[in-house]
């Protein structure tokens, strides 16, 4: 998406939230900027990765920003969720004000921001529910334009490509779908130089669909399997603002105030989150 934004002459800056999969950060849960090491404060919410310093738990483990910084030999941002949509919301906004940007794309990898909820493999819905609320709310507020994104559609293994393009068609008849883009063959070759270095299973698989795969293909250990095919290598961009109508889990998590009380707020509608996951994963050792 940056580089598409890129070809048209426009400067970009990427960034992330800071809670790592629990493979590489075994706490369970988001941390707040005050637990990373190495960034610089851009306020309350966000923080910036210089290439040189990193960015790291505690512990040591490397946020996959950080390590984009080192590929990318560019600053990168993070984001604090740990208080909910209020904070991230503010964490966005603070970086676009400092960094000068007007424009904010929220890009997601999978569909599952986009989902309502009932789908059967729908596993990680919390972290895209407190970033578009926020981001949704805190935009408004500073007078950014605000832009949702879906990439790699059934890439994450959690939504299936079929009722990622219902949601699609949904978000299209509430006026909110504005373009779509698709994923070139320069940058097919950058993702997958950039998941060596920062490992992530569903980016990688939408370079490989940009490149033909197609078919049943298993992540997570064989955990998950992801229907490949090209639509995957395609971004369907949403005017944010004209999305919310449409985004059940985002309006169910506004006006939360922690990532815990967003993680309520969806558990009292019956939906189970990656923060519920990653709970039970550090109790069990």
């Amino acid at each position: 998406m940056a580089r598409a934004l890129e070809r048209r002459g426009t400067e970009w800056v990427v960034g992330g939230v800071a809670w790592e999969r629990f493979p590489v950060d075994p706490h369970p849960g988001p941390r707040p900027l005050t637990q990373v090491e190495g960034p610089t404060a851009l306020g309350s919410g966000a923080a910036l990765v210089d290439p040189g310093r990193g960015a790291t738990t505690p512990e040591g483990a490397h946020f996959c920003e950080s390590r984009l910084a080192g590929f990318l030999e560019a600053q990168t941002v993070l984001i604090d969720v740990t208080g909910g949509p209020a904070g991230a919301g503010t964490g966005v906004a603070e970086a676009a004000t400092r960094l000068g940007c007007g424009l904010v794309v929220l890009v997601d990898i999978g569909g599952d921001a986009i989902a309502v909820g009932d789908e059967p493999g729908l596993a990680s819905p919390l972290c895209d529910a407190v970033m578009i609320a926020g981001a949704a709310a805190e935009c408004r507020e500073a007078g950014l334009d605000c832009v949702l994104g879906v990439l790699g559609a059934g890439c994450d293994g959690e939504l299936r490509p079929a009722e990622v393009l219902a949601r699609v068609a949904a978000l299209a008849g509430a006026g909110a779908w504005i373009e779509t883009v698709g994923v070139t063959p320069e940058a097919a070759d950058e993702i997958e130089a950039a998941a060596a270095v920062a490992v992530t299973e569903a980016s990688l698989l939408v370079a490989k669909c940009a490149r033909g795969m197609h078919g049943q293909v298993e992540i997570r250990g064989g955990r998950r399997t992801v229907q490949a095919g090209p639509v995957a290598a395609l971004c369907f961009l949403f005017d944010l603002e004209a999305a919310l109508t449409e985004l059940p889990l985002a309006r169910a998590v506004a006006g939360t105030a922690s990532i815990t009380g967003a993680r309520d707020a969806l558990a009292a509608i019956g939906i189970s989150t990656e923060l519920d996951y990653e709970l039970r994963r550090a109790a069990r050792g």
